[in-house]
């Protein structure tokens, strides 16, 4: 199965909010659902989706390898340790979730453990997050381009992350972009107002049908069912190519997610 373009975020849901956030996105139709080992919220998501009642055959799950799992000590044990705490056989796409803080482990090393994990049916595809166009030829060189399911970096109008983009699209590999309302700040910008006002849409599914248009997935997160069920008619949306260059104009390098652990981004 490829990757479902539209999925839903979990990253800082906690505890009841993310069991509520799931149960509404499945009941909405979202069918991708996308967690990590390090959100502390596998176990919640695990039982949101086995109290939903939607098969898990219907269902596109996505985690990630925490940075302090890369040895060949804590890779799988970890994964299968996510796998009982979402209560699946498989994952259906694993992530590395960063690279290892200062290339203290090269991704030589590491990138063909998640293969193995793949070899032995923990999960049906692997991927990446948050790797630098450096990175991603230090993976392509460990495992190969057709291996990697996905990047997921954080892309929204006020990042756009073109340089990266374009390498990835070169070596045809997909991206998943994370945070894509940059934290709701999509629905303060004129621009995007403006256009969403022309479209009787909101500014947020403006933001996502221009990734989507881009070829991009998309994962963002709510906690409110109206506005995942909003979010989701972004699919419906197309923008011209003029609404497309004007949003182009907003990129303004404004990363959200940089932890002091972060790599050097392009």
């Amino acid at each position: 199965m490829s990757i479902p373009a539209f999925g839903l975020g979990t990253f800082r849901l906690k505890d009841q909010q993310v069991i509520d956030s799931v149960k509404h996105g499945l009941a909405a139709g979202y069918r991708h659902i996308d967690t990590a080992q390090i959100y502390g919220n596998e176990a919640e998501v695990g039982q949101a989706i086995a109290e939903s009642g939607v098969p898990r055959s219907e269902l596109f799950i996505t985690t990630k390898i925490w940075t302090s799992n890369l040895t060949p000590d804590t890779l799988l044990p970890s994964l299968k340790e996510s796998l009982a705490k979402l209560r699946t056989d498989a994952v259906d796409l694993t992530l590395i979730h960063w690279p290892s803080p200062n290339d203290q482990i090269a991704v030589a090393d590491y990138l063909p453990l998640l293969l193995e994990a793949k070899r032995q049916g923990l999960t049906r595809q692997i991927g990446v997050s948050n790797f630098t166009i450096a990175h991603l030829q230090q993976a392509i060189a460990a495992v190969g381009a057709a291996e990697i399911a996905t990047n997921q970096v954080e892309v929204h109008p006020f990042l756009q992350n073109r340089k990266l983009a374009q390498f990835a699209h070169e070596h045809g590999i997909h991206l998943t972009a994370y945070m894509p309302l940059a934290y709701g700040k999509v629905m303060e910008d004129t621009l995007l107002q403006r256009i969403a006002a022309n479209h009787g849409a909101t500014p947020a599914q403006v933001a996502l049908a221009w990734l989507l248009q881009q070829g991009h997935a998309v994962i963002p997160s709510s906690t409110k069912r109206a506005n995942l069920e909003s979010n989701l008619a972004a699919q419906r949306l197309h923008l011209s190519a003029e609404e497309t260059s004007e949003i182009a104009a907003l990129d303004r390098g404004e990363r959200l997610a940089n932890p002091d652990f972060a790599p050097e981004w392009d």
